[in-house]
C-alpha cells in the first residue's frame, strides 16, 4: 500500500492542480456558479478515486511482490496479475529464473567435474609416491631417509588437497559409526612416527581403551592428524612430549611448544592464514586448522583453542552427543 501511494502521489497532485487551474480560468473569466464548480471538482475526485481503486485491485499482487523481499527462488514464478505491467514483470522474472537455474546447473556440473579430476589426480599421484617409499625403505642410506621424509610431506599435502575437495560434497562422503578413540589415535601416531622421530617429540596418550564414540572414522582421523602434526611441528626443539587426552565427550591435543601469539588466536581458523608462526615455518599453508574447523562444524562438534606464546597450545574437540 505504501509503495502504491508513493507511486501515484504525483498523479494525485497533478490532478488536483489541474482541477484548480481549470476552475481558476473559469473564475477569472467571470463564471460565478460556485455550486456547479464544486460539483465538477467532486466528480473529478470520484473519478480519480475510482481509477486508483481499480489500479490498486488489479496491481495489488504486483506491489506486494515489489515491497516484500524474495525468500525462496521459486517465488519468482508466482503470477503477479493479468494487467500488462504485472504480466510483463512475471514473464521477466520467469525468464531470469530460468537463466539463473541454467547457469547454476552449468556451474554445478563444472564443480563436480573439477572435484572428480582432483580426486583422480590425487589417487594417481599416490601410486608413484608409494613406489618411491618402498624403494627408499629398502635402502639403508641417510639420503633415502630424507627422501622418505619428503615423500611423507608430499603425501600429507595430497591428503589435504583430497579432503579439501571432498569437503564440498561432505554429505555424500560421511558415515557415522562406532569408533574406538584410542585405536584411531594410535593409528594416527603410527602414520606420523617418522615426524615424531625427526623432531625429537614423543606422544603421551591418556585415553582409555574402552572409549567408543559415534563419528566418522575417516574425517576424525584427518582432524587428529592435523592437530598432532601441528603439535609436533611447533614443539620441535622446545618440548619432548605432546599429550593426547580424551573421553567419550571430547578429545584434546596439547603441547608445550612455541604457542600462538594472542593477536593470531582469533584468526587461526581463517583459510590461508599463517600468522606470525607462518613466517618461522615456511611450510605452513594456513589450511590445516581451517579444514579442521569446517569438518567439526559439519560433524556437529565444537572446537576450542587456547594458547600462549612460548608456553604451548591446547586444541579441544567436543563431540556431538
Amino acid at each position: 500500500m505504501k509503495l502504491f501511494f508513493r507511486e501515484h502521489l504525483p498523479l494525485i497532485i497533478v490532478n488536483i492542480v489541474q482541477m484548480i487551474a481549470v476552475l481558476s480560468i473559469y473564475v477569472l473569466d467571470g463564471y460565478r456558479n460556485y455550486l456547479t464548480a464544486f460539483y465538477s471538482i467532486f466528480i473529478g475526485i470520484v473519478l480519480l478515486t475510482a481509477y486508483l481503486i481499480y489500479r490498486y485491485v488489479t496491481h495489488k499482487d504486483f506491489y506486494m511482490r515489489l515491497s516484500i523481499p524474495i525468500h525462496k527462488l521459486d517465488e519468482v514464478n508466482e503470477i503477479l496479475g493479468f494487467a500488462p505491467l504485472p504480466e510483463a514483470l512475471t514473464q521477466l522474472l520467469k525468464s531470469q529464473y530460468t537463466e539463473y537455474m541454467n547457469e547454476l546447473h552449468l556451474q554445478e556440473r563444472k564443480r563436480n567435474d573439477h572435484l572428480t579430476f582432483i580426486n583422480q589426480w590425487v589417487h594417481q599421484m599416490k601410486t608413484p609416491l608409494s613406489v618411491i617409499q618402498l624403494i627408499a625403505q629398502e635402502e639403508d642410506d641417510e639420503r633415502f631417509t630424507s627422501i622418505q621424509e619428503e615423500v611423507d610431506k608430499i603425501g600429507k599435502g595430497l591428503d589435504m588437497v583430497l579432503y579439501a575437495a571432498r569437503l564440498e560434497a561432505f554429505e555424500h562422503d560421511f558415515q557415522v559409526e562406532s569408533v574406538n578413540l584410542r585405536k584411531i589415535t594410535e593409528q594416527t601416531i603410527t602414520e606420523n612416527k617418522r615426524l615424531f622421530i625427526k623432531n625429537g617429540v614423543y606422544p603421551e596418550i591418556q585415553i582409555d581403551q574402552s572409549i567408543i564414540i559415534e563419528s566418522d572414522e575417516k574425517w576424525l582421523m584427518f582432524i587428529l592428524n592435523q592437530l598432532i602434526t601441528n603439535a609436533v611441528k611447533y614443539s620441535a626443539g622446545k618440548s619432548q612430549k605432546i599429550f593426547i587426552e580424551g573421553s567419550d565427550r571430547w578429545v584434546e591435543v596439547r603441547d608445550n611448544g612455541i604457542g600462538i601469539p594472542k593477536a593470531d588466536i582469533k584468526r587461526v581458523f581463517n583459510p590461508f592464514y599463517t600468522g606470525e608462526n607462518g613466517r618461522l615455518y615456511r611450510e605452513s599453508t594456513g589450511m590445516g586448522l581451517y579444514l579442521v574447523k569446517e569438518i567439526c562444524d559439519r560433524l556437529g562438534s565444537n572446537i576450542e583453542i587456547e594458547s600462549e606464546a612460548g608456553k604451548g597450545t591446547s586444541v579441544k574437540i567436543t563431540f556431538l552427543v
